[in-house]
């Protein structure tokens, strides 16, 4: 029959992790929880009987139902413990504990992180005081423009200033104006990196790592990299702009280091860990790390996988990756677009009606995410602020962006919004 495969989470990134999952002849059935309305097709099957923020109730789901794995998808229950609670009810999880999720909970942590094991990185500084974080911009002997809250905030608690003036209005705002809440208890402050900003997601088990193809997100809103940041517009993969020695650079001073670090501080990093990247003139340096496949990267790194995700999910989990080889189809690219709620990031308007999705999904090559989805009297309506990723896979980066496009023209809802230049840096490039 096949394992059960728990994933938990509602997003795009939970729906192609599913797909995927579903895919493995390993694989008999795969319950999502929350899910979301796209999460129906075969093997797929939603599951809200338990909430995934119950931890406890989540594990004794798991012994009942006789799950093989739970993979966990979003960063939130992974900061909060879910691995640590179901490793110790012996249900297999992919994903770090809670100690090892600190690498992207805790920017400050990670930072100092990276310090300690010589991870390249931008020079930086935390405070929780105004005065104090506002005198540092001032002061510093580098362009101290880019503040971040520490905790948690969606992806959307880093702002890049243009001026110091700018970078202490954020500090206020975000100190003092409580404006990610209790994420932004403290600040980082770093100095601006430029270069071409990037990602590399790496699957982990605690001792060795496996890198997937370079991915690069839109964060801005609005076309040119404009507009407020979100928790992502879209993305390609795998990006043109990363040489191969590069990728051997960030594999053994990046990834390795960061693995490395984590199990000689008697925390190993068991899951997907993603280092947000920039290619600066000295070489790749780490922006941040995240606990946790990106989204919307993983709607296009995934599907470029030629090999069973689920026994390298295993491999991860049993500690056996050495010796485990993962394949990648050659010669293909792709892309996804995201489609948002009008008003996002900001509040947004629910419970619009979508159409054409299955229209889209008879493009050859194109695929939609669901996110932001709900289901009202039947009719599939909006309930987020990033609502769906259509995603295209082609032998050429052009094409596979071209025939997203495509589809992202079928799919109705009204107030959509969405970046019309997905892609265009990576086309450049291999121009």
């Amino acid at each position: 029959m096949g394992d059960t495969v728990l994933v938990v989470g509602s997003g795009g990134r939970e729906h192609v992790l599913a797909s995927c999952l579903a895919s493995s002849p390993s694989v008999g059935k795969v319950f999502v929880a929350p899910g979301n309305p796209g999460i129906t097709d075969g093997k797929l099957c939603c599951t809200t009987s338990v909430s995934a923020s119950n931890h406890d109730g989540l594990a004794v789901w798991c012994q009942e139902n006789s799950v093989s794995m739970a993979v966990i998808g979003p960063e939130v229950p992974l900061a909060a413990g879910i691995a640590d609670v179901l490793n110790k009810a012996n249900v297999k999880c992919f994903g770090p504990t809670s100690a090892a999720a600190q690498i992207e909970a805790s920017k400050t942590w990670s930072k100092s992180f990276m310090t300690r094991n010589a991870i390249p990185t931008a020079r930086w500084e935390s405070f929780d005081d105004v005065t104090a974080a506002c005198n540092h911009i001032d002061s510093a002997e580098y362009d101290c423009l880019v503040v971040k809250a520490s905790g948690l905030a969606a992806g959307k608690g880093v702002i890049v200033a243009e001026t110091k003036e700018q970078a202490k209005d954020a500090v206020r705002s975000i100190l003092s104006e409580k404006k990610f809440g209790a994420a932004g208890e403290t600040v980082v402050l770093e100095e601006r990196l430029f270069g071409e900003e990037f990602s590399v997601i790496s699957f982990c088990d605690g001792r060795h790592a496996i890198c997937m193809p370079p991915a690069q997100d839109h964060k801005a809103l609005c076309e040119g990299n404009t507009g407020p940041n979100t928790g992502g517009m879209g993305a390609y993969a795998p990006c043109p702009q990363v040489s191969a020695a590069a990728m051997d650079v960030i594999r053994r001073d990046i990834v390795q280091k960061a693995v490395d670090g984590m199990r000689e501080e008697n925390t190993p990093y068991v899951g997907a860990l993603y280092a947000g990247l920039m290619l600066t003139k000295d070489g790749p340096k780490v922006l941040e790390f995240n606990c946790r496949f990106g989204d919307p990267e993983a709607q296009v790194i995934l599907p470029l996988m030629k090999s069973d995700l689920y026994p390298t999910l295993c491999a991860c989990v049993d500690g056996s990756l050495s010796n485990h080889t993962v394949e990648w189809y050659e010669g293909r690219h792709s892309a996804a677009v995201i489609l948002a709620s009008e008003g996002y990031p900001g509040s947004y308007p629910k419970g619009r009606k979508i159409t054409g999705i299955q229209e889209a999904e008879q493009i050859d090559g194109v695929r939609v995410y669901q996110a932001g989805t709900a289901l009202n009297d039947g009719s599939l309506v909006t309930s987020g602020g990033r609502v769906l990723a259509v995603s295209a896979t082609a032998p050429t980066l052009a094409e596979a962006v071209k025939i997203a496009y495509q589809g992202v023209d079928l799919v109705r809802f009204d107030g959509a919004v969405y970046r019309k230049d997905i892609g265009a840096t990576g086309i450049s490039a291999s121009a």
